[in-house]
């Protein structure tokens, strides 16, 4: 079995990797709380993914496998039907000569490993791979959505004609498919679309719609029907939009318990439009380090952070994963020591010891009430979902300058425009420069996918039509002189798109003395990004073209996402 929080502790502690303070704090929240040891070390970026993974291989005397960066051949993965897999946590992933290489949580556990060897005929070579890891290559045992809606509505036209069934289609069954499959494949929202001769099943996956299923058009209403009894909303309106959420119980083949679906329908022309955004737990888990931040700008955020008081600014467009940047912010600073408290709109995620504020317009909760509402309540830690106001921008930098430390969004293009964005609002100039102590703007753009992703080089042809911007980057920073990127082939795992997952970049601006002295004297967004850059700030072009000299995303992914700047 995985290693109890006390050997973790132990062998975390033997080997100096963390400061004993943060390991003795994350212990003793472990023990308090009855969590995962692992879970909240990785939660407050005390650890990798990686890192861990390799050190409790290590302790098993065992090899350590990172599955999402194996190809995994269909025929290899099937030795396994998904049931035993997932029952028992195992993964096969490469095959050489007459032994099997097996990816589990428990590399010493020789009855498990006996079961495997008789099960398949191979011998069995263990290998350790996290629980995260595993559970993200299960979703490789993907069903054909397709098929399986044509199966269930046939069976149930099969039952009916039998008269063993009833004369409504298994609507429960279907909504219960499309949430599981859009969980599966990491979408982030359901779009189920009414129209002439059916009903539309699309996802937006890292950011991208696909259209997945068509199912009959006689299926739309019952399909509304449920998922409005489901989020509490009224059945019999049909002219007016509605919200609502649903806290939804996972399938038993699924690695989490609940999700939490915000539902939002609206009447179009062929009936009413559904749309559920999916929360997921794993996307609550996300580190500093897993966004993508790099190692200089988490250096910088951390020293901002870690300051008593002052204000941490999150910039970008709707969808450029500010909230989640924020949020991540928000885990490490959770302690039981501290009074934390945020005002959101919407509430995206619960999380424990944090007490959080719904914006309320029907009861004149709004963020500026509800701030003025929350000094009173004695935090240490504020976080408001997004300053929109001149009210809230007054309240926030007031807080920030008695002892508070303050986390907040703003809508703006770069982190230098939050300056004057913020005078906009005004804020004094003189407070803006006292208050502030870091500004993060942020972008997300796709992942190639890492089970079909191969580099190529780039001919002068291509390169005199790639952006000259991009061309001069990747020359003056790699090492030859040729040109070398990434791309990806498509496959099964990325649904043929080349991509799987997404990552931010970002620019981070430290206030020090000399940009302060500019924000009091009002110099312009531009001068003072030329001065940040001056001093280091890496901009989200050259954040993104090192991602893609790294193999992480593509040169077309980059020029599509920051064109605009």
């Amino acid at each position: 079995m995985a290693p109890t929080n006390k050997v973790l502790y132990e062998l975390i502690k033997s080997l100096e990797v963390i400061s004993q303070k943060d390991l003795d704090a994350a212990y003793q929240e472990a023990t308090e709380f009855q969590k995962d040891l692992a879970e909240i070390l990785q939660s407050k970026d005390l650890i990798s993914d990686d890192n861990l993974g390799k050190l409790i291989a290590d302790s098993f005397g065992a090899h350590f496998v990172k599955l999402t960066s194996v190809t995994i051949p269909d025929e290899i993965l099937n030795i396994l039907p998904e049931i035993v897999a997932r029952r028992q946590q195992i993964i096969p992933f490469q095959i050489k000569g007459n032994t099997l290489s097996l990816a589990m949580q428990d590399p010493t556990d020789l009855a498990r490993i006996e079961f495997i060897r008789k099960k398949t005929g191979y011998e069995v070579e263990a290998y350790y791979a996290t629980k995260n890891d595993i559970a993200e290559t299960l979703n490789l045992y993907k069903p054909n959505v397709e098929e399986t809606f044509a199966q269930i509505i046939e069976d149930n036209l099969n039952q009916v004609k039998e008269g063993k069934g009833e004369q409504e289609l298994p609507v429960i069954k279907i909504i219960d498919i499309i949430v599981n499959y859009a969980h599966q494949n990491k979408a982030s929202d359901v779009h189920i679309e009414p129209m002439e001769e059916k009903t539309l099943v699309r996802y937006r996956i890292d950011g991208v719609m696909h259209d997945i299923v068509d199912l009959p058009q006689s299926l739309s209403e019952s399909i509304v029907s449920r998922i409005k009894v489901l989020a509490k909303l009224r059945t019999d309106e049909h002219f007016a939009a509605q919200d609502g959420k649903i806290e939804y119980k996972m399938s038993e083949s699924s690695t989490e318990t609940e999700l939490d679906i915000r539902v939002s329908v609206v009447p179009v022309t062929k009936g009413e439009k559904v749309v559920l955004r999916l929360l997921s737990q794993k996307s609550r888990q996300f580190s500093l380090d897993d966004l993508g931040l790099h190692k200089e700008d988490l250096v910088k955020l951390e020293k901002g952070y870690k300051r008593p008081y002052g204000m941490i600014l999150s910039t970008g467009p709707t969808g450029s994963g500010k909230t989640t940047t924020m949020y991540a912010v928000m885990k490490i600073l959770n302690r039981r020591d501290v009074n934390m408290m945020t005002i959101e709109d919407p509430v995206e995620y619960d999380v424990q010891g944090v007490n959080q504020i719904q914006v309320n317009l029907k009861t004149n909760l709004t963020f500026a009430s509800g701030l003025k509402s929350i000094v009173r309540q004695d935090p240490d830690i504020v976080l408001v979902g997004e300053i929109r106001d001149k009210e809230t921008a007054g309240i926030a930098v007031n807080a920030a300058m008695t002892g508070h430390l303050v986390l907040s969004t703003l809508h703006t293009n770069d982190a230098a425009t939050a300056i004057p964005r913020l005078l906009d609002f005004e804020v004094e100039p003189y407070l803006v420069a006292s208050t502030v102590n870091i500004i993060i703007a942020q972008r997300l753009l796709r992942k190639l996918c890492m089970r079909c992703r191969y580099s190529r080089e780039v001919d002068e042809k291509t390169a005199k039509d790639l952006e000259v911007e991009a061309v001069k980057y990747l020359k003056k920073n790699q090492k030859d002189k040729k040109i070398r990127v990434y791309e990806g082939k498509g496959c099964d795992v990325c649904h043929h798109s080349g991509y799987m997952g997404r990552v931010g970049i970002y620019e981070l601006i430290e206030m020090d003395d000399d940009i302060r002295q500019m924000v009091i004297a009002r110099k312009t967004a531009s001068e003072i990004k030329a001065e940040a850059i001056k001093k280091g700030m890496r901009t989200m072009f050259a954040d993104g073209m090192e991602k893609v000299m790294a193999g992480i995303t593509t040169l077309a992914e980059v020029m599509r996402v920051t064109k605009e700047n």
